[in-house]
């Protein structure tokens, strides 16, 4: 790990998981590095560790490191490079039809979020580890003691049809999590939720939206590489698709 990472004065200690099934490739092993939890952690460190392709999972921020795998690249974007595709205008102007609209705020209801939550987990994960929802489960999401969380909501009309969650640091948004309401799957809530995202960082003055892992040969996650231009950490760099 890069000892240029500290905490203060302080190098960071990690933890190296045990090995086990990876989440997005079948047959594959996955092991996670993670940041060992006594050591206090704050919004400028962790940006440092979003950019050497950490994530955040409630309180824990962590890295895949697979042996024989290097298929987990971050994704981040410059919102002021960024322009909209054919298909995600498209999207755009169907969504505005639809009289669809987001807002991002700073305090989330889990009364009002979990229904939303637990039909999501249903539908779409219910072979899942996270199948059946519960409260706890969304509530460890929402809640971050060292970090700012927010909350892009996508409603029609007065319903609430998708939540995605978002870290905000000082030049920087991270996506973190997507909900959303099966119903609505024809307007591709999480494309949405990204443009949405990558237009409010614009107005915002932030560097980057980061996006999460993409691992090309996960078709979950294969529309993350529809954003562009976008940066990818591979193999400790990161490097620029047009």
């Amino acid at each position: 790990m890069n000892d240029d990472v500290k905490a203060g004065t302080q190098p960071l200690r990690f933890g190296l998981t045990q090995p086990g099934p990876c989440s997005y490739l079948p047959g594959q092993q996955e092991q996670l590095v993670v940041l060992m939890p006594e050591q206090p952690i704050s919004p400028e460190l962790y940006q440092q560790l979003l950019n050497l392709n950490f994530r955040r999972s409630g309180e824990q921020s962590y890295t895949p490191h697979c042996p024989a795998c290097q298929a987990c690249q971050s994704v981040r974007i410059n919102p002021t490079l960024w322009q909209p595709s054919r298909s995600q205008r498209r999207l755009q102007n169907k969504a505005t039809r639809a009289n669809l609209a987001y807002r991002l705020v700073t305090t989330a209801d889990i009364a009002d979020y979990y229904p939303l939550f637990a039909a999501y987990i249903a539908f779409k994960h219910d072979d899942g580890i996270m199948y059946p929802a519960t409260e706890e489960q969304l509530s460890g999401m929402l809640k971050c003691s060292w970090l700012s969380i927010r909350f892009l909501e996508i409603y029609d009309d007065q319903q609430l049809v998708s939540v995605s969650i978002i870290d905000e640091l000082a030049d920087s948004y991270s996506a973190v999590y997507t909900f959303f309401a099966r119903q609505y799957q024809q307007y591709s809530p999480g494309k949405l939720a990204i443009m949405y995202l990558l237009e409010r960082a614009r107005q915002d003055n932030k560097a980057f939206v980061y996006l999460g892992y993409l691992v090309e040969a996960c078709q979950k996650m294969a529309y993350k590489a529809e954003f562009r231009p976008q940066q990818r950490f591979i193999r400790g760099h990161w490097h620029s698709f047009a």
